[in-house]
């Protein structure tokens, strides 16, 4: 069965641009990594469990931040890996400064025997469109235009 993940694409105007607030993931593979390495917040969900609350979910572990108003469903895709995302755009203002991730343990080296803990998240900010292209993983680019297309612009 397919994995599949749920998340928030959150989006703000800031001076007549149109911004979008990605994440960047922790740990050594992604450190130093920048275009094709950013995200939409996002993580997988249980068959029982419905998608836009464990989009909020995520968001609230992935941030540290909560956010309300009026959620619009965005088409899902499918990423490279097979997993699909499901996702929500919703426009609200945040502080990507105050980010403020859940961690995990993974092993490195890997198959070193030794574990450390990294956050999900290292960082965050907010990305014009056109640079949000450059950044996100290639697969999320039909998430932004979808929002486009939701807000006409």
């Amino acid at each position: 069965m397919a994995r599949k993940s749920a998340g928030l694409l959150v989006y703000r105007k800031k001076n007549s641009v149109l911004e979008v607030f990605l994440i960047h993931p922790g740990g050594p593979f992604w450190k130093g990594k920048e275009s094709g390495a950013w995200s939409i917040p996002k993580g997988e969900f249980a068959e029982d469990e419905e998608p836009l609350q464990a989009a909020r979910r995520e968001f609230a572990e992935e941030t540290g931040q909560e956010v309300n108003g009026d959620f619009v469903e965005l088409k899902t895709i499918q990423q490279k890996s097979g997993k699909f995302v499901y996702a929500w755009a919703v426009e609200a203002e945040l502080n990507a400064d105050a980010v403020i991730s859940n961690t995990f343990k993974m092993e490195y080296p890997y198959k070193s025997g030794k574990w450390i803990t990294v956050p999900e998240v290292d960082k965050a900010a907010w990305f014009s469109v056109k640079e949000a292209r450059e950044k996100i993983n290639p697969a999320q680019t039909e998430l932004l235009d979808d929002l486009l297309l939701k807000l006409k612009t």
